[in-house]
């Protein structure tokens, strides 16, 4: 995270804003609303003129005019007269509550009342919703179908954002496929670059996918060398563990990368590596679907969060009830991809979504999130509370995670 920075910032039409990031906080130019108004269709009178009336000493009143919403009326309203105004439309100088149409009856060019108002009642006063000056949303936050009504309230006709961080995906192993290509003895279809190049949207970069890259070192250093002058954040796919074949490590050194670390003690994604060549960031992570999937998450979606001016880019934790016995044994932290469910009661629970094991692809289809098991144990059982991490949730989290990170320690 230390090589994590804010990125830049560009500027989109509203239209297409949503499920970007705000570039700038979102600033309140005027108070919402602008002017004392009517939130219902009625009628706009003085409230010290109905003190005395009820069902069985009703009032009559003038109406003296009309107001349209997004009209204004010009006189004043005096004893024991009303005008007739329209949802929105600006209260008139003189009156100070609002009676509903639906309790007045009309009778001829008057209304008559039953009841008494107090002072303020039904007007939506200026600067109630919003006051000039407020800090509406901060950088970094997600724009979603509210902020863009915010957006369009203000005038942002043109919105600034921060500018998608391009993320460079390139596959190895000659054992990999196209995805419209047969299955053949000993090959695999890569699916690797389209899992991550979702994760990447999902996180709010722009994926590009730079090829495979067959098991040969002089072809993956040419391959990584010229991808880095074209991406922010490099990642590679296979490659990264201890078979005759990995040959990352050894391109990192060509390059002159700084290795940040290599391995980890979690499963699945063991084999996580991370470089770094003049402040740009590469990952390598596993070829097995599942721990990349997992490597992506923990290490990459931080990276581009932070690029994007978001102050929570780690995935958010919450607390679940196992749903069912997990019996592996774990010497290191097991990040267990899971779904959400709920029991009768509306309690939050949650399940391994299928197959656990680091080659696993059936079980990422219905993942939401990931269940986390801290190393040191011989299996957790049903009825547990465990820590699981959204990966749907759009909140974030600032790090660390205190009691996920203490089980490192």
């Amino acid at each position: 995270m230390k090589f994590a920075a804010p990125g830049e910032k560009e500027t989109v039409e509203i239209e297409n804003a949503c499920g970007r990031y705000l570039a700038e906080p979102l600033m309140a130019d005027h108070d919402v609303p602008a002017f004392d108004r009517s939130p219902y269709d009625g009628f706009a009178l003085r409230a010290e003129d109905t003190i005395s009336l009820s069902s069985s000493n009703p009032g009559r009143f003038e109406v003296i005019g009309q107001i349209g919403a997004g009209s204004v009326f010009t006189g004043t309203v005096g004893p024991t007269q009303a005008v007739r105004i329209m949802t929105g439309a600006q209260i008139p100088e003189g009156s100070n509550a609002v009676i509903m149409l639906e309790l007045t009856k009309e009778i001829g060019s008057s209304i008559e009342i039953k009841r008494s108002l107090s002072v303020g009642e039904n007007i939506s006063f200026k600067g109630e919703d919003t006051q000039k000056g407020t800090v509406l949303a901060e950088r970094g936050t997600r724009i979603n179908a509210g902020i863009a009504a915010l957006l369009a309230t203000f005038g942002y006709k043109n919105v600034p954002v921060a500018r998608k961080p391009i993320v460079g995906v390139l596959a190895t192993g000659s054992e990999l496929l196209d995805i419209d290509e047969p299955i053949q003895p000993g090959k695999i279809r890569n699916s690797n670059t389209y899992m991550l190049m979702g994760q990447i949207e999902r996180a709010g970069g722009k994926p590009i996918y730079l090829g495979k890259m067959e098991d040969n070192l002089e072809e993956c250093y040419k391959a990584v060398a010229e991808a880095m002058g074209k991406v922010d954040i490099l990642i590679t796919t296979g490659g990264v563990s201890v078979g005759d074949y990995d040959y990352l490590p050894a391109i990192y050194e060509k390059l002159g990368a700084e290795v940040l670390f290599n391995k980890i003690g979690m499963r699945p994604g063991s084999v996580t590596t991370v470089a770094q060549s003049n402040g740009k960031l590469l990952f390598g992570l596993s070829g097995n679907p599942s721990a990349c999937y997992v490597g992506f998450e923990l290490f990459v979606r931080p990276v581009m969060r932070t690029n994007l001016f978001n102050t929570r880019p780690h995935l958010r934790k919450a607390r679940a009830r196992l749903a069912s016995d997990f019996s592996k044994a774990n010497p290191f932290t097991r990040f267990v991809r899971g779904t959400l469910q709920y029991d009768e009661d509306g309690t939050l629970a949650v399940a391994p979504s299928g197959f656990d094991k680091s080659s696993a692809v059936s079980s990422l289809a219905s993942a939401d999130v990931l269940i986390v098991l801290p190393g040191g144990t011989r299996g957790y059982q049903e009825g547990m509370l465990v820590d699981i991490l959204l990966l749907e949730d759009q909140t974030g989290s600032e790090w660390p995670w205190e009691n996920i990170v203490a089980s490192y320690k």
